[in-house]
Parts: C-alpha cells; sequence; structure tokens
C-alpha cells in the first residue's frame, strides 16, 4: 500500500508541474462545466509524438487537459472512483486535427448558395447543369430573395464539358434584374451578370485595376462578366451580401459544424476581412465557438478600410481566458491561382486548345512594385505578427523570400508560405535556411493534377506541393484544404498527400507521395507548430489539452486505398464531445 501510495504522488507531482508549465500558454476554461473527467482505452490510442508511430494503452483527462497517457494498469491505479469510462472498441483515437490553412468565415456561405462544384463533390459537369443549379437556387433561396443577389460557388471552367469560363451572357439566362455572381473553385476569380457589371460601374472601356483583370470579348473593349484576383476581391465589399447578425451566426455556427464533423479541433480562418473579423469577435463572445479559430486578416483590407479595428491589439499568440478566437497574424497574397491561370510563374503557361494566344503569358503579381511589399513586410516585423503569405507560382516565391532575409534572423517568426504549390527545389533549400514554413496544398493532385499537367506540362505538374523535398529537409509543413475551395474533408485530404492520383490515375510525383505517419504529423503536430501551439495542441501528451478525433480505423495500417474511406466518430474538444457521427451509438 505504501509502495502505491508513493507512486500514485509521484504521478500526481508530475501531473501538477505539466500543469504548471502549460498554464500560461492556454489560459482558457471549458464551454461546459467540468466533469469528473475520463479514461479512454479498448483501442489504437496513437499519440503523434515523435517521428514514428508510437501508441498508449489508456489517456486519462480531466478539466479539459490529458492528466496520463500510458498503460491501462497505471491508469486503473490513477482513475478516480467517479471519473467515467469511454471503450473506444477497437476504434483508433489521435489528437485533434490541426487546420493548415482554410477560410472558416466563407464554409457557412458555401454550404448556403448554389452548389457549382464538379464531380466527384458535386454534380456540374456543364454549362446547362450550371445554369440549371443557379436557376433551383434563385427560384428557392430565401438568402437569394432577402438580399437581392444570386450566388454560386466553385464552379470549374477546367472541368466543364465546354472547357471554357461562364459569361455576363450565361448568367443574364438565369436573371436580368438581379445581379448574379459565381466564384470560381479557386477562389481568385468571378463571374458577373449585366446587371451586376452595371450596378458596379464596370462598363465598355474599363480598365484593369492594379493585381487584376476584367476580361473583355472579341472587341477588347466590352466586359464578358469574368473578373480575375482583385478585380474580384475590390468588387466583394460591394457587392456581397449585408448579412445581420442572426444570420452571420447561423453560416458560422454551420462552419464550424462541416469542420467538427471532420476531427478538426482547431480551424483557421486565413485572410479574413473587417467585416468578418468583427463577426467573429462578436461570435466568440457569445460563447458560440466550439473549437478555437485561429484568424489572420487580410493586411491589404486592414490598410485600406480599417472599419476601427486595431490589429496591434487584436494579434495575440495566445486566447484570451474564456475565449476560442484570436489573431494569429496577417496575411498577404502575391499572386493567383494555378487552375485559374492567374499564378505567377517565370515560365509561361501553355496553351490551352481554346486560348491558343497565351503561350507567352506567365500570369501576374499582385504587387508589381516591389516597394509596396517591402512597406507592408516592415509593418509586419515591426509589429512581430506571424505573417502567412500566399505564393502558389516560382515568381511570386522569388518575390518574397530575398525580402525576408533582413527580418528573419534569429527570431522564431514562423512565416509561412501558403500553398507554395510550384515553389522550386532551390526555393525549398532557402526556405529551411531561413525557418520558412510551408502548408502545402496535395489535395491539387486529384482535383486539378490532370489540368495542370496541360497548363503547365507534365514536369511542372509532377512537382506541385512537393512534399517530398520537405521531408528530404527536416522541415516541418502543413497540408491543408483551402476550404471553401475544397470541403474540409479530413480523410481525403490525408488520402491525397499520399496517393498524389490525379482524376486519371496518374501518380503526380511519385518521390512527394508522402507516408501516412507523415501525412498525419502534417495534420497533428506540425500545423500546432505552425500556430505557436505545439505545448498544447498537436499530441496527446501530459499536460497538453484534451483535443481528440475518434476514427473507426487506423490510418497507419489501412491500406492506402482505403484511406479515404475511415470515418469520423467522434471529435472532442477539451474532454468535451462536440460531434457524433449520426447513427453511432454513444458510449
Amino acid at each position: 500500500k505504501k509502495s502505491m501510495y508513493l507512486k500514485k504522488l509521484f504521478y500526481t507531482c508530475v501531473i501538477l508541474s505539466c500543469l504548471s508549465s502549460c498554464g500560461n500558454e492556454t489560459n482558457k476554461s471549458l464551454t461546459k462545466p467540468a466533469t469528473a473527467g475520463t479514461l479512454y482505452y479498448g483501442g489504437k490510442i496513437l499519440t503523434m509524438e515523435g517521428d514514428a508511430p508510437n501508441y498508449v494503452e489508456a489517456v486519462i483527462v480531466k478539466d479539459g487537459k490529458i492528466l496520463f497517457a500510458g498503460t491501462k494498469a497505471e491508469a486503473d491505479k490513477l482513475k478516480e472512483p467517479e471519473m467515467a469510462t469511454y471503450n473506444l472498441e477497437g476504434n483508433t483515437m489521435l489528437p485533434g486535427f490541426v487546420d493548415g490553412h482554410s477560410h472558416f468565415s466563407e464554409i457557412g456561405l458555401q454550404a448556403s448558395v448554389a452548389d457549382l462544384l464538379p464531380s466527384p463533390d458535386g454534380t456540374v459537369g456543364n454549362l446547362a447543369e450550371l445554369k440549371k443549379k443557379l436557376k433551383d437556387y434563385a427560384d428557392t433561396s430565401q438568402l437569394a430573395r432577402k438580399h437581392q443577389i444570386i450566388i454560386g460557388m466553385n464552379y470549374d471552367d477546367g472541368q466543364l464539358a465546354e472547357k471554357r469560363h461562364p459569361t455576363r451572357h450565361d448568367l443574364d439566362s438565369i436573371s436580368k434584374d438581379t445581379p448574379v455572381m459565381i466564384i470560381h473553385q479557386s477562389g481568385h476569380l468571378c463571374v458577373l451578370n449585366s446587371i451586376a457589371l452595371k450596378n458596379l460601374n464596370i462598363g465598355i472601356g474599363a480598365t484593369n485595376p492594379p493585381g487584376g483583370v476584367i476580361q473583355m470579348e472579341a472587341d477588347k473593349k466590352t466586359p464578358n462578366g469574368v473578373l480575375e484576383e482583385l478585380a474580384f476581391f475590390n468588387i466583394l465589399p460591394i457587392l456581397y451580401p449585408k448579412f445581420d447578425e442572426p444570420e452571420t451566426n447561423d453560416l458560422f455556427k454551420l462552419s464550424t459544424e462541416k469542420y467538427i464533423a471532420n476531427g478538426f479541433t482547431t480551424i483557421q480562418d486565413g485572410r479574413t476581412s473587417p467585416t468578418n473579423l468583427k463577426s467573429l469577435l462578436r461570435f466568440d463572445s457569445a460563447g458560440f465557438l466550439k473549437v478555437d479559430v485561429v484568424s489572420y486578416p487580410d493586411l491589404i483590407l486592414f490598410d485600406s478600410l480599417p472599419l476601427g479595428l486595431d490589429l496591434t491589439k487584436l494579434v495575440s499568440r495566445t486566447y484570451a481566458s474564456k475565449h476560442r478566437f484570436r489573431a494569429g497574424g496577417v496575411k498577404l497574397t502575391l499572386d493567383g491561382s494555378p487552375q485559374g491561370r492567374t499564378a505567377w510563374f517565370s515560365k509561361p503557361y501553355l496553351p490551352l486548345k481554346e486560348n491558343k494566344n497565351t503561350y507567352k503569358y506567365n500570369g501576374y503579381p499582385a504587387f508589381k512594385e516591389d516597394s509596396i511589399l517591402k512597406r507592408h513586410l516592415k509593418t509586419v516585423f515591426a509589429n512581430k505578427w506571424q505573417l502567412l503569405v500566399h505564393c502558389n507560382g516560382d515568381s511570386a516565391v522569388a518575390q518574397l523570400l530575398p525580402f525576408l532575409k533582413p527580418y528573419t534572423k534569429n527570431i522564431d517568426h514562423r512565416t509561412t508560405i501558403i500553398h507554395g504549390q510550384f515553389i522550386t527545389k532551390a526555393q525549398v533549400e532557402e526556405s529551411s535556411t531561413q525557418n520558412v514554413l510551408i502548408s502545402a496544398f496535395p489535395l491539387h493532385s486529384f482535383n486539378w493534377g490532370d489540368f495542370h499537367i496541360e497548363s503547365l506540362g507534365l514536369e511542372r505538374a509532377k512537382n506541385l506541393s512537393p512534399t517530398g523535398w520537405l521531408v528530404d529537409k527536416k522541415m516541418k509543413f502543413s497540408i491543408h484544404s483551402d476550404a471553401p475551395v475544397i470541403f474540409p474533408a479530413s480523410m481525403p485530404l490525408l488520402s491525397t498527400a499520399i496517393l498524389r492520383k490525379t482524376r486519371k490515375g496518374i501518380v503526380l510525383g511519385d518521390s512527394h507521395r508522402l507516408k501516412p505517419y507523415v501525412a498525419l504529423q502534417a495534420m497533428t503536430i506540425w500545423p500546432a507548430y505552425q500556430h505557436f501551439e505545439e505545448n498544447t495542441k498537436g499530441s496527446i501528451a501530459v499536460g497538453k489539452l484534451a483535443d481528440f478525433v475518434i476514427l473507426d480505423r487506423n490510418p497507419i495500417e489501412e491500406p492506402l486505398d482505403s484511406i479515404k474511406v475511415i470515418r469520423v466518430l467522434r471529435t472532442i474538444k477539451e474532454g468535451v464531445a462536440i460531434y457524433d457521427k449520426p447513427n453511432k451509438k454513444s458510449k
């Protein structure tokens, strides 16, 4: 008995020590009253601690934190009589997924407007189907009637049978009196109907804004309805519905449900607008957030539309007490989208069949003048903000890296290149020497891999999201969905990073295929590091938050082709179950 008492006393001291060292980092309370605690056992518990798979038999949770992770025998000795037990029944428990990059505030809208996604995520394969989706939405949507705008999201010209963007003429067939706006799946282009163009004063002879393009008809002076990059982004604050507070809350709640059904317990809101930042702060203060949301406001928008928000007071690396939202830094965008053919390359795009005259076209930068980028970087590092930088083409990366050098010596800055889809091997090397992180987008290998082969050539396409080079350099990195570009579906995200198969079944860059454990690191402990939260999240270890996801199978042991159909059974945030798969009995 004395030996057992001393052993229990030893574990108690260790636990108290760990909780004390982590307390300042989290500084948060549960959204629900603390319980007596829970002991998890009876399945595969993959801790994500270390560079190889590590399992424990049992985990004890109390007051939102992990008190013990080890053998079942020791857990039984430490379990208090009033603690609950949770039998995993052979299922697999991991740390909750940490979102490497997406747009939380836009997911609810995606689910509330016309769904124009192509197969296999949606059903739109040609212009007739696109128009029918829009027409059906216009006839039934309360949102469209209330706000007098018809919106569709996630059309992809590369997957349409006609292999072209819709135009204002196509959208005029939906309505000539109500504005119609459809957003490309890249999120970097839109198409407007004629009345929307008229309301925005985009007419004959319209000129391109810096960093954007207004596409023209054959006469080269009449807008055809397609707006690229900043030509698109600049009109959003004007055309976007002015949602009231209840509507915004409903959209954010819908966003939350999409993520937690996929096992995410920390979500990023990249490129947050001033309006959405205000709404997220209000949503969090009302206690509606079930998970943590880290926001990176768009520095360009705040530079031109401050709206009374002071980023110097908002940006923080910790969450305020009883809050689940923080602004983690800021974001800059240096180029566009490769699937939208607006990403900035050193070598030109290949000509597409319907557009032969683009063979000398390289895409374009958001900042044609380096002085503007330098001014923004000076602001970022003077305020000690973490920086996310959207770079897709190698020319965008080449513009960024030299200007980072004066700021990145001897500081833990964790500047993150978002996407870096066509970063070169030399640029990976340079990024590693500057401690610049990369959040990769291997989902592109399936969704647009075949298109990239056609648009960029096989040699460039096979090195998109070159995760193999990152592994070779022993770099920490994350992988992401960029939702709403792709749904925040965790298992397809994991699967594509491992398989890298295109729609046609081509393996796009065999050397960049990730091993399952490495892909899981890029969804747990490494994105936690990216967000400066590795001491409290990303692995199952004593003192960390009790953020878990329970899967019906173990991704480490499952055949590679079956990983994408693994199911999320339960999502747990700080010891509280926030999602259970429908029709799955709670335990």
